[in-house]
């Protein structure tokens, strides 16, 4: 097997094709950048070396990163659809969808999907994504709607502009277990936030389904 980068500064890459070409059964693969030391930078070189060695190639480890996801929907959507009808229930979204993406952009909030009437978006920080949840809500009730919002801060695995992981679906559940105009949030989005001010109400102990566990949630306590 030969191995070279195309670039390559010290061994031109027409010395590795000339090899390739003069040595019965070679496999040849050219690599970009133009590093010429192999442990420098490697990590392409070792995936392709262990996979001419054991014909297997093996999967990417994904990216994880601690974040904190917020979920948001309309409480009573369908209802409010039928009776406005399909044209005004358009604009009335459209005008939500506009304040939702205001407010989680004013607390640096990173949209990932927008199903319906709802949202998810994560945030480096519990306590700007419990400001933005709360801001959301009182953003929304101008317009006559009342949302819920659910949060949780765990490990979550990058997937292109998608997230996944166990946090995802705990934090989707917490939003499920909100009522109209609640931001709930799960017992570590509480306890990461402790001393910034933010206040909220015990809400008990719940099963979140399909979460293992028993989980206490917590609603912020309104201005």
């Amino acid at each position: 097997m030969i191995l070279h980068r195309v670039d390559d500064k010290v061994c031109h890459v027409g010395n590795a094709r000339w090899l390739a070409g003069n040595i019965k059964d070679a496999t040849y693969l050219e690599l970009p950048g133009d590093t010429h030391i192999p442990w420098i930078d490697g990590d392409d070189l070792m995936e392709e070396i262990r996979e001419f060695l054991t014909g297997v190639r093996e999967p990417a480890e994904p990216e994880r990163v601690l974040a904190t996801v917020l979920f948001t929907d309309i409480v009573g959507s369908t209802e409010r659809a039928r009776e406005l009808g399909d044209r005004k229930w358009r604009d009335l979204l459209e005008r939500h969808h506009e304040l939702v993406r205001r407010d989680l952009e004013r607390y640096r909030g990173k949209e990932i999907d927008t199903a319906g009437d709802g949202f998810l978006a994560t945030f480096d920080g519990p306590a700007r994504a419990i400001r933005s949840g709360k801001a959301i809500v009182e953003s929304v009730r101008d317009l006559g709607l009342e949302v819920r919002a659910g949060l949780h801060t765990g490990e979550v695995e990058l997937a292109g502009h998608a997230v996944r992981g166990i946090a995802v679906h705990t934090g989707a559940r917490v939003a499920s277990a909100a009522g109209a105009g609640e931001v709930l949030v799960s017992q570590t989005v509480k306890d990461l936030v402790a001393g910034s001010g933010i206040e909220f109400e015990d809400r008990g102990a719940h099963d979140l389904k399909g979460i293992p566990g028993e989980w206490r949630l917590y609603a912020v306590r309104r201005s």
